[in-house]
């Protein structure tokens, strides 16, 4: 027992590790032998001065000269001489294999917390680069609008420069909401809805009574939250891709949000839908804005979202569904 911190030391100090356990376990043995060696040394020497000894007589008397504690230390010499001490060895051992249980354990204890740390650092940089990636989609997604805005602006500078006036004060509103929450990864519904509304206010100045929009918002979905600028473009792809090429014929897009249930999911589904000629199959995939739409979807999402982009009677849909949830996502 007292020794006991010792051999856990000894452990410490030469582990019995990969690529030196033969070297290690004969240093272990020679060590244990000599310690057992002086404990049976040490404990007969004791005994025999601690109880009667009258039995020493019966031995041969030249074993004995000197008697009194000449006779211990020659009997506890020959305690060891004798092997006596395997006991103590067997002893050592059982402490030396508990000790290398224990350094076992401890070292993978600190593996175990070395692996969540690590787990924890990795996931850490993984929501940075997830942010960053984030951000940089935000910052392409914001001067293609703002081009796309200005140049249905600059078409009624000199032909209808009232109506040009207009269109610049409702897009200096729009852009306030669109830079006032760019730090923001996910907004209200119930704010996108609003930028929709400035938005198709732009559109409406330029296209007049050719453009009819419907903003259809299921009230229990104006707390459910969803990245900024989710809807702009897919409002822009019905714009420019739909209404814009039809002749003779008045555009007609609706916007809808509704919840569902899938699996026992709760989901936000919103859709963009317009009666424009329907979508050629090279656009369904090319585009900033709908490139865009996607990566930023996978990037918060991952699997539980999707982004649909079809063609129906009269026109192109554009379909997204996410998790409906109320309670912003911080990464």
């Amino acid at each position: 027992i007292a020794l006991t911190s010792a051999v856990f030391w000894l452990v410490r100090t030469f582990p019995l590790q990969r690529g030196a356990v033969v070297q290690r376990l004969i240093v272990h043995i020679g060590i244990g032998l000599v310690v057992a060696a002086l404990v049976e040394l040490t404990r007969t020497a004791l005994l025999l001065g601690l109880i009667d000894v009258g039995w020493i007589e019966s031995l041969p008397r030249r074993a004995f000269s000197g008697g009194g504690r000449r006779t211990r230390e020659i009997t506890a010499w020959m305690s060891v001489s004798r092997f006596q001490f395997l006991d103590e060895f067997v002893i050592y051992t059982g402490v030396l294999a508990a000790g290398v249980a224990r350094m076992s354990f401890l070292r993978a204890l600190d593996r175990e917390s070395e692996a969540g740390r690590l787990e924890a650092e990795r996931a850490r940089l993984e929501t940075q680069l997830a942010d960053a990636r984030l951000q940089a989609l935000r910052m392409q997604l914001n001067p293609h609008f703002l081009f796309n805005a200005l140049n249905a602006v600059s078409a009624f500078i000199e032909r209808d420069p009232e109506r040009a006036q207009t269109m610049i004060a409702q897009l200096a509103g729009l852009m306030r909401r669109v830079l006032d929450g760019d730090a923001r990864l996910e907004i209200p519904l119930a704010d996108e809805r609003a930028l929709l509304r400035d938005y198709f206010a732009i559109q409406q100045a330029r296209f007049g009574d050719a453009l009819t929009v419907d903003l259809d918002f299921a009230s229990d979905t104006l707390d459910a939250h969803l990245p900024p600028l989710l809807l702009q473009p897919l409002a822009e792809n019905a714009v420019e891709h739909g209404v814009s090429k039809l002749v003779d014929v008045a555009g007609r897009i609706a916007v809808t949000a509704v919840r569902e249930q899938s699996e026992g999911h709760d989901l936000l589904v919103l859709t963009v839908r317009d009666n424009g000629p329907g979508i050629d199959p090279d656009a369904a995939t090319g585009g900033v804005g709908l490139a865009n739409t996607r990566n930023r979807l996978a990037a918060l999402y991952g699997d539980a979202a999707s982004f649909a982009l079809d063609r129906v009677d009269g026109g192109t849909r554009a379909t997204v569904t996410l998790p409906f949830h109320t309670t912003p996502n911080h990464r």
